[in-house]
């Protein structure tokens, strides 16, 4: 695994590369602002149900007004931390906030988070709050290379942008039918062929960003030697099963 610029570039075990465009502060902070509102609407809610409640209550008492605003606070911080790691655990990484403005969190390898990971990193959002405004969050995704807040160094995650992996296009978008063409797969080299096999085998269990991104780029690298451009899931996929297929129909397949 290795970075650039704005950019995550994840080495797989079948000799290829993931790019992945890293979220900047700016896009973070928008995704931020976006759950803050919902939060804040959730909270006003909670405080307009307590205040029709409470009185009520003194059918229960004197102090049972003690047990409500316990609730509400206990409730007011669930919905502060809460809220992130909960959406990040049902959304594959992802928040309203997040979904909106297209970013994702991943595991520094690719992989996506786990319960674990959503948890550990927002409960360190109480000190990327601080002092205000997420101004310790804010620095130190400044001085990370990879945008990093300290929850992500403390989960081993990073937040990506979405665009380039999973914008669905049309069905196929090549500048020629890769479905119906014939290629000369002599180009091929014996590690492309294994590439292809290994993606086929292993996609059904990936990550549908880490697919469709490594379909893609795989499909770039085969496509530039027959000059042809695939864009978009599934047309990407579909040229790959199509040059497999005119590769084995070459005699050329090992079956290894």
């Amino acid at each position: 695994m290795d970075s650039l610029p704005d950019k995550l570039i994840i080495e797989t075990a079948e000799q290829s590369s993931l790019d992945f465009p890293l979220a900047g502060i700016g896009s973070r902070f928008l995704a931020t602002l976006v759950d803050s509102a919902i939060q804040f609407v959730a909270v006003f809610f909670l405080w307009i149900l307590a205040l029709v409640i409470l009185p009520g209550l003194a059918l229960f008492g004197s102090r049972a007004w003690v047990w409500v605003v316990a609730f509400l606070i206990l409730a007011v911080f669930l919905v502060n931390l809460g809220y992130f790691a909960l959406f990040e655990i049902l959304w594959n990484g992802q928040t309203p906030g997040k979904r909106y403005t297209k970013l994702r969190v991943m595991k520094d390898d690719g992989r996506p988070i786990s319960a674990y990971d959503a948890v550990a990193r927002n409960l360190l959002r109480i000190v990327d709050q601080m002092p205000g405004l997420y101004a310790v969050g804010v620095a130190s995704a400044f001085f990370s290379k990879q945008n990093k807040r300290l929850g992500d160094y403390v989960a081993g995650t990073v937040v990506v942008r979405e665009e380039a992996v999973t914008e669905e296009k049309p069905f196929l978008e090549t500048q020629r039918d890769a479905t119906a063409a014939a290629y000369d797969t002599s180009q091929l080299t014996l590690d492309e062929v294994r590439l292809m096999e290994t993606f086929f085998s292993r996609r059904d269990n990936l990550e549908p960003g880490v697919r469709t991104t490594m379909a893609w780029q795989i499909a770039r690298r085969i496509g530039a030697k027959f000059g042809v451009t695939v864009n978009g899931w599934p047309a990407t996929e579909n040229f790959l099963e199509a040059v497999h297929k005119e590769y084995r129909a070459t005699g050329r397949y090992s079956g290894k």
